[in-house]
């Protein structure tokens, strides 16, 4: 099924889960979509069955409050902490154990990005760096010196990565599926920039128009949105979590 105008609006709230009293702050799925991980402010990491639409397990960080940024592969999650100090923690989520740390920004970890091809990632930080890691080794391969607050993600092949430079009212920055396009979010307005094939390097600014308006009967304000494209379905939070399914009236 194509993604078209029409089918936003026949998603409907499946499943509501009040496990967390704090905010959630995070979410992300796994590779093949059958699971997603959030994280929250009162400490915890939460896993949940996509498929089966139920909880998994949970998993309580003791030394570090889980930040905004949390990368999840199949068995393991790279996530970002402000509790004790600004270090990155390389989580088993297998028996719960930390497989690495990977100390070095001075400040809050705002930007978190996972090669897709290889065992390397790159963080972003308010200390105005980006850093390049290994997986493999808790040194530093990289770092870029900026003039703000950084936002940075790979390219869908991991040959290159975008850096926001001067980007203190960016909220992000993503590419488009084929590397083409990258669309960055500000507050209040998204703009859309063509890449190799804009000869003339015009500015596209993308506004977009109002396909659908779902009511999930939040309890507080939405911190979280995610699509998960490999079954076709969302998750939404505020201190609560929200499973959309897609429905389709006879």
């Amino acid at each position: 099924m194509k993604l078209i105008h029409s089918v936003p609006r026949c998603f409907r709230v499946a499943k509501v889960f009040r496990e967390n009293f704090g905010k959630i702050n995070c979410f992300s799925f796994s590779p093949n979509g059958e699971i997603v991980i959030s994280s929250s402010d009162d400490d915890s990491i939460m896993l949940y069955d996509c498929q089966e639409g139920k909880p998994k397990r949970t998993l309580y960080s003791k030394t570090a409050r889980i930040s905004s940024d949390t990368l999840m592969q199949q068995i393991t999650v790279v996530y970002s902490s402000n509790k004790r100090d600004d270090t990155i923690r390389y989580l088993s989520l297998h028996d719960n154990k930390y497989i690495r740390y990977f100390p070095g920004h001075s400040k809050r970890v705002v930007a978190l990005s996972m090669s897709p091809v290889d065992d390397t990632f790159i963080s972003g930080s308010l200390d105005k760096t980006i850093w390049l890691w290994d997986l493999r080794s808790p040194n530093c391969q990289g770092l870029m010196h900026l003039q703000g607050k950084p936002v940075c993600p790979f390219d869908p092949e991991g040959l290159i990565f975008a850096a926001g430079v001067n980007s203190e009212m960016w909220t992000g920055l993503k590419f488009s599926n084929d590397g083409k396009l990258i669309l960055i979010s500000t507050h209040g307005m998204m703009h859309m920039f063509e890449g190799y094939a804009n000869s003339k390097a015009v500015t596209l600014e993308a506004y977009g128009i109002k396909v659908a308006v779902l009511d999930g009967k939040y309890t507080g304000p939405i911190t979280c949105l995610q699509f998960n494209p490999k079954i076709m379905t969302f998750a939404s939070a505020c201190s609560n979590t929200a499973f959309w399914l897609l429905t389709i009236d006879d």
